[in-house]
């Protein structure tokens, strides 16, 4: 049997240690092909390339495979491999990641690791972006292997009913400790922020963006309380941001005419 294709992204560069982890698997898998960022793309969320030139080169760093990295965010990666290099052929998997850190909860508006899964399942593609608690540089993702290997198995025998896209974090944990998987909603979460103002040698004012993390749901099935239990948390998302309850209250409107 033909194997199938698999795209493999990230939005942390192709030199990051949670892709190359991805690849393993997905060579196991299928037949690899990889587009990623040349230098990390973290919080781009789902920025495009349109003021200037988008390139991509073979990359060295993956000699055995069609590897290539691209100037462009993750989601140029995912536009230009399938409207490129891929345009005659049918991607039957893409997915994005290991990411360092979580993407859990409205973090999923910010990561460019989603988008790129979610670019993806907009052109009709089954995407998963997976992310790992742990943004060192060195964090260990061979804890997590057999569970992202089992649940792009499921997709690729399975497929998706009612969407495309999947979002899957991973608590930092050694594999014994890890309980399962859990099927979550999406927390309704969000950053408290706060910005450092500091003096450069100028005297002039900058900037660093601080903050943590806030969750104001206490819903028992949301991903942020999967991933606090020990739990690999499975959220179904897509790119539809109707709010579907706020449509009925507001058609008082479609009356008024001026």
């Amino acid at each position: 049997m033909k194997k199938p294709l698999i795209l493999v992204t990230n939005d942390d560069g192709i030199f990051a240690g949670g892709i190359r982890t991805l690849i393993e698997i997905a060579q196991e898998l299928g037949e690899v092909f990889v587009m990623a960022p040349d230098a990390p793309q973290s919080a781009t969320g789902h920025a495009i390339t349109i003021r200037e030139p988008l390139r991509f080169q073979r990359a060295k760093e993956f000699p055995d495979l069609e590897a290539y990295k691209c100037s462009g965010t993750p989601v140029d990666c995912v536009k230009l491999a399938r409207g490129v290099l891929l345009k005659d052929r049918k991607i039957d998997l893409c997915v994005s990641g290991i990411n360092h850190g979580s993407n859990a909860s409205t973090n999923i508006i910010y990561s460019g690791t989603m988008s790129a899964a979610m670019e993806a399942s907009m052109e009709g593609i089954n995407s998963i972006g997976f992310s790992l608690l742990d943004f060192s540089e060195d964090a260990d993702f061979s804890q997590s292997r057999d569970y992202v290997k089992s649940i792009m198995e499921h997709v690729l025998e399975n497929g998706m009913t009612n969407g495309k896209l999947l979002n899957v974090n991973i608590p930092k944990l050694p594999k014994a400790e890890l309980k399962g998987i859990k099927i979550c909603r999406q927390a309704d979460a969000k950053w408290e922020e706060v910005f450092e103002e500091k003096k450069d040698p100028m005297g002039q004012s900058y900037y660093w963006l601080t903050g943590k993390f806030a969750n104001f749901d206490e819903r028992p099935d949301i991903d942020i309380k999967a991933l606090q239990g020990g739990y690999i948390s499975i959220v179904p998302a897509m790119h539809d941001l109707t709010n579907e309850a706020a449509m009925e209250p507001l058609k008082v409107m479609e009356g008024i005419v001026i």
